[in-house]
């Protein structure tokens, strides 16, 4: 990854250099893998002592940037920004927060595909730590096993919840439900804002960012079109 070694995985025909790369690879959402980077003493500490460090270095940053830590208001930043670091924004780092996942027999033979659209997405640009937020879209065709609905977004929110790309996310989720409900046929799709476009740099508050994750019989048009049609109806209640 580091003194010139080429990128692998989803960029590796993209043949970058990381050597090459300085401050603007963060706006070209460059991704090197679909696994998250995690160092291999990632889980050494544990989670009260992730809060406590990260808790004196956020005190730091913030002093850094004059702020006075003994005003009533700012006191408690610090580790306020630290248990949310690590007991929500990237709970998903934590494989321990993984949903377990139960699976049922088909008992009703249902052979179409199953759509849960509009799942709540909220993550946080690895480039600059700010949200990334919209909905995705997951279908389905099942291979005589199916999953609980709720499981659904549960297995979106924990792959958000930690430092992303949506590309990567995307593949993320695509591939965890193949692996779990042992089926190639899985659909996802995502449409997200980025506040590191609307926030900073370009400052562009319209713009989206749409990806896409097709496997198995949804690489077929019709059945593209027939899940892409589900996923952009209007539900009213």
């Amino acid at each position: 990854m580091q003194n010139g070694k080429k990128a692998t995985g989803l960029c590796a025909g993209k043949d970058f250099i990381l050597s090459e790369l300085v401050m603007e690879m963060g706006d070209h959402h460059l991704c090197t893998s679909d696994d998250t980077p995690l160092r291999a003493d990632a889980f050494d500490m544990s989670s009260e002592e992730k809060v406590k460090k990260i808790e004196g270095l956020f005190r730091q940053v913030m002093e850094t940037l004059g702020l006075d830590l003994t005003d009533d208001s700012l006191r408690g930043t610090p580790l306020r920004v630290a248990k949310m670091y690590v007991e929500e924004t990237f709970r998903g780092l934590d494989p321990e927060n993984k949903p377990s996942i139960t699976l049922f027999d088909n008992k009703y033979q249902y052979n179409q595909m199953l759509v849960e659209k509009d799942i709540t997405v909220y993550s946080h640009c690895e480039h600059h730590f700010v949200p990334i937020y919209g909905k995705a879209h997951v279908g389905y065709i099942s291979s005589g096993k199916v999953i609980g609905l709720s499981k659904l977004n549960r297995l979106v929110d924990y792959y958000a919840r930690r430092p992303q790309v949506q590309e990567r996310l995307t593949m993320q989720i695509g591939h965890a439900l193949q692996q779990v409900l042992d089926t190639e046929n899985v659909a996802v799709v995502i449409d997200a804002k980025h506040l590191c476009v609307a926030s900073r740099g370009i400052r562009d508050t319209h713009s989206a960012t749409v990806t896409s994750f097709y496997g198995g019989k949804f690489g077929n048009g019709a059945v593209k079109e027939e899940f892409l049609r589900y996923a952009g109806m209007t539900t009213v209640y």
